[in-house]
């Protein structure tokens, strides 16, 4: 790893990142889904149901939703009879998603404080691993693309859905308005956090393209990779398979 990683338009050093980041989403752990609803106009649902569509849960399969944290993700798959277990690095939005999972009654996830970078699992453990929205946040991200690969079996498949460039002419800065100045605003008037939503406002834009996260996956050990844009590219959809 280099010397210095972003933290939203900073460079700091790497173990500084993962302590802001960490401090970024105990912060907003209690009001991160109402957030979620009013950034995107309720479309992350929409997003995150075409996304479970693509991971295609089956009945017995080991699947590992990381930075799962609230559950939405996981929840969304429980009904296919999968065996999920939901991981996130963070503790307090793991105490959101139990807290949500038994407000559903569903009592059959396993959840675990992991650190994508350096999974406590066997190798070849997982059918399918699943991050969203999470990946960007990872201080080590070749790293923890590598862990991915390392902890499914062969044959299984990888899904990661995040925040990208939009290549869509005109929409793109008027996303790039509404981020750096709303997105900061609706964080402190329902989260009372406008820095919090600052930063991930900012690690959105300093995220890779979609072919350069594309590129990463594939050095990362992953096959059959493939980008599925969803508005032009602000959020897309990527997947690979491990051979």
């Amino acid at each position: 790893m280099s010397e210095k990683v972003s933290f939203g338009y900073e460079e700091v050093a790497p173990e500084e990142k993962t302590q802001r980041v960490g401090a970024v989403f105990s912060s907003v752990a209690a009001k991160y889904d109402v957030m979620n609803d009013a950034m995107s106009g309720g479309m992350h649902r929409l997003w995150k149901d075409r996304f479970v569509k693509r991971v295609k849960p089956q009945p017995h399969e080991a699947i590992l939703d990381m930075a799962g944290g609230t559950g939405d993700i996981a929840f969304r798959m429980a009904p296919s009879g999968a065996s999920i277990t939901v991981a996130d690095i963070n503790q307090d939005m793991l105490d959101v998603g139990v807290e949500r999972a038994l407000e559903r009654g569903l009592d059959g996830l396993v959840w675990s404080c992991q650190n994508a970078e350096e999974l406590n699992y066997p190798a070849g453990a997982f059918d399918a691993y699943t991050i969203v929205f999470g990946i960007r946040n990872v201080t080590d991200i070749p790293k923890a693309l590598k862990e991915a690969h390392r902890v499914l079996k062969p044959g299984g498949r990888f899904y990661c859905m995040e925040f990208s460039t939009t290549e869509w002419p005109g929409f793109k800065e008027v996303y790039d308005l509404y981020s750096h100045r709303v997105m900061p605003k609706l964080g402190k008037a329902i989260a009372g956090d406008e820095e919090s939503y600052r930063y991930l406002a900012e690690s959105i834009r300093r995220f890779p393209t979609m072919p350069e996260f594309e590129g990463m996956i594939r050095q990362a050990g992953f096959a059959n990779t493939r980008v599925e844009p969803i508005l032009g590219g602000a959020v897309a959809i990527h997947s690979g398979w491990k051979i």
